[in-house]
């Protein structure tokens, strides 16, 4: 059973929010319980210094412990200024007050705990053939320390998992490098251009089934934001809450346009500061553009591919899928998740074994501080930043070109007969 609300055409008001979360805070019974919430990253739009504060006014004042843990997956480490900002509150040492403020510690192999393995046979159905190793499923083994985890975190279309949220919080949030790199390399076989911004994925699959291993209570709350408002609140089941919330997030944060962009220039926020996070400015358009088509990711302010995988982007390049698959020999001791998020910003494309000649479906520019020679190097295109206006690109959906002033959440799709 799902409580909470959410509507297509207007927010939720600030009691309406908070209703909510005192709805969970007497169905979880969570007086004397040792309490962890799961929260997004500063990568995420959310409302996190709300919801903080009404976390611990609801569970926080009652609660034997309140603390958070950040989902991090492998992206960077928070220091506690950016800690402080992401809930509103000072962070101190990892603390603000008597509730503690942690980064998931995906940098220490001490950090997890092997809960089981999904095998090889299921791996093998699940993924449609495309993958056969059974995956070890490992996650961060703080949660075993409490007797109730809550899921807190917004949906919105996602490249590997099709809508995320729920139990993506735990796998790939704080779960183990295997289980991370096989779901994203899964994602990146089925193709990014197929799986966002639909419900029922193997990859989605694969996590829930890692999910049943935890045997903690887990319960979440799924948010459907924007940048100014909360349009809905689901509290459940990982799977129930996250179900109710991808159903609204399909009205929220789906654009459906009526011709194919011919260029796209995706504006990229300050919430993203590397290539890695700033590569949804191109999937999230990816399924609007023509072929032949450019995506344009302008992010000025950022310098570096990734602060964790820059050295394995480095080695591997950006290319379409074909070109590792084919030749998975040179490629099977890269890490998954790093030839993953390769794919992902380049796109569909073939490439011919025989030859050596790989055809992206589209071009993919950098204008960002990332340098000419290293974007020539990492086989993708270059534009100086200093010589984008985006005001001349406004306006300009009658001739293909768009622009997207805010990218990253909001996914572009080419609207078909039949479709809403």
């Amino acid at each position: 059973m799902v409580a909470g609300s959410g509507f297509a055409d207007r927010s939720l008001t600030t009691n309406e929010v908070w209703q909510i979360v005192a709805t969970a805070a007497n169905k979880l019974q969570i007086d004397g319980k040792r309490v962890l919430i799961i929260i997004p990253d500063g990568t995420r739009t959310m409302p996190m210094p709300l919801m903080f504060e009404l976390l611990q006014q609801e569970l926080g004042s009652r609660a034997a412990a309140c603390d958070y843990l950040v989902a991090l997956g492998t992206h960077p480490l928070m220091r506690d200024a950016q800690l402080s900002s992401l809930i509103g509150q000072p962070v101190v040492n990892g603390a603000c007050g008597p509730s503690k403020v942690l980064n998931h510690r995906w940098d220490l192999p001490e950090t997890f705990l092997e809960l089981g393995v999904i095998p090889g046979d299921e791996v093998s159905r699940v993924s449609r053939g495309l993958l056969e190793e059974a995956i070890p499923v490992r996650i961060n083994r703080m949660i075993f320390d409490y007797d109730q985890i809550l899921i807190c975190g917004p949906v919105f279309p996602h490249e590997v998992v099709g809508f995320s949220g729920g139990n993506k919080y735990l796998f790939p949030g704080i779960g183990g490098p295997e289980i991370i790199g096989w779901t994203h390399w899964l994602g990146a076989l089925l193709g990014s251009y197929e799986l966002i911004g639909t419900y029922s994925t193997p990859v989605r699959e694969i996590i829930d089934m890692a999910a049943e291993l935890v045997k903690v209570p887990v319960a979440c709350l799924s948010l459907v934001v924007t940048e100014e408002e909360i349009s809905g609140m689901y509290f459940g089941t990982p799977k129930d809450a996250w179900r109710a919330a991808a159903e609204l997030s399909a009205q929220k944060h789906i654009m459906w346009v009526d011709r194919p962009l011919h260029r796209v220039l995706s504006v990229m926020p300050s919430l993203y500061d590397d290539l890695w996070t700033a590569a949804k400015g191109m999937y999230k358009v990816e399924p609007a553009v023509a072929d032949g088509g450019e995506v344009i990711i302008y992010a000025p302010h950022i310098s570096e591919v990734s602060y964790t995988h820059g050295p394995d982007i480095d080695k591997v390049g950006y290319h379409c899928r074909d070109y590792f698959v084919k030749q998975w020999e040179k490629f099977k001791d890269a890490p998954r998740s790093v030839l993953a998020h390769s794919t992902h910003l380049k796109g569909k494309g073939t490439y011919d074994a025989e030859t050596g000649t790989e055809a992206p479906r589209i071009t993919v520019t950098l204008a960002t501080g990332i340098s000419e020679g290293r974007c020539r190097k990492l086989n993708l295109n270059y534009l100086d930043p200093r010589s984008v206006n985006p005001e001349v690109w406004r306006d300009r959906e009658s001739e293909g070109i768009k622009l997207i002033a805010r990218a990253g959440e909001v996914l572009h799709r080419l609207r078909s007969p039949g479709d809403s």
